[in-house]
């Protein structure tokens, strides 16, 4: 089964992104991404899958994928179970862990850990244990705690002599044939023309489907619409720009991102984060101000 293309979004001003999520959830699938990618499994187990690798998990799990490497964890619930919070997940471009090995000798241990990333590598449970409150403390902080605990994480794989690696070391991953399928196509045009005029006819001559047979396929990949998915990502995007560009009015932003009717983009906005847009950057100022 060809790996769907998860693109990944690190916001302006950041190096990586660090979240956590319940199950079920979009990205449980069999997919794929240019990013490294650390995965704790908070709760639930199950069978997951890393390359040509397939095993058991449960809680504690703290596995992590180099670059185009596929993955996905299974989780055993009931039919029509739901889990708050299954777990965390820190991702981060390959050329962030090179620069540093690069800039600071001190981290030689790094290039180490981007090798074994490439066949996928399993940590050990005392590694786990440590590096679980770490992860946690992660995805809520900001500023120079984030970087700090970032890279405490990175040292902590690093330093794990129990740490083994899990697909085949012949397994090598080929993007440039994941891609060749057409809703992975679809996914990478999104993502490079994500603030451009684009609509579900277009994807699906980029996918080389019909429009019927591509919406049932994308929402069967992604488990939404196309219009949800380009909203959510826009809505990301305008979130990132609220915070970093206080020169531009609400206005700016929304056709910046890609809507062409501001009612829509409050009405998108309001729905995925609960209040306006202009709320959003009056409590994001008045946290910095806080801060300062």
């Amino acid at each position: 089964m060809t790996p769907d293309l998860e693109v990944v979004q690190i916001g302006q001003g950041q190096s990586f992104t660090a979240w956590e999520h319940g199950y079920p959830f979009h990205t449980v699938r069999w997919h794929f991404h240019p990013e490294l990618e650390v995965h704790l499994v908070v709760a639930t187990q199950g069978r997951y899958y890393i390359g040509d690798f397939i095993g058991e998990f449960g809680p504690g799990n703290l596995v992590l994928t180099g670059p185009n490497l596929p993955h996905n964890w299974v989780s055993d619930v009931a039919d029509g179970a739901t889990v708050p919070l299954r777990s965390r997940v820190l991702q981060f471009p390959e050329d962030l862990l090179l620069r540093i090995a690069e800039l600071f000798p001190d981290t030689g241990g790094f290039a180490a850990l981007f090798n074994l990333s490439r066949r996928g590598a399993l940590f050990s449970d005392a590694c786990s244990e440590v590096c679980a409150p770490i992860l946690a403390e992660l995805v809520q902080a900001k500023g120079p705690r984030r970087a700090s605990l970032f890279l405490d994480l990175l040292a902590h794989l690093a330093a794990d002599a129990g740490a083994r690696a899990l697909a085949s070391d012949t397994y090598l991953p080929d993007p440039s044939g994941f891609m060749t399928a057409g809703v992975n196509k679809a996914l990478a045009y999104i993502n490079t023309n994500l603030t451009e005029d684009f609509g579900e006819a277009d994807l699906a001559a980029t996918a080389g489907m019909t429009a019927s047979a591509f919406s049932r396929s994308f929402r069967k990949h992604t488990g939404m619409g196309v219009v949800e998915y380009v909203n959510r990502l826009r809505i990301n995007l305008a979130c990132q720009m609220l915070m970093n560009d206080a020169g531009l009015s609400v206005t700016d932003i929304c056709y910046a991102v890609g809507f062409n009717n501001l009612s829509n983009f409050n009405r998108q906005f309001l729905r995925r984060k609960g209040m306006p847009p202009s709320r959003f950057r009056a409590l994001h100022e008045d946290n910095r101000a806080l801060a300062a």
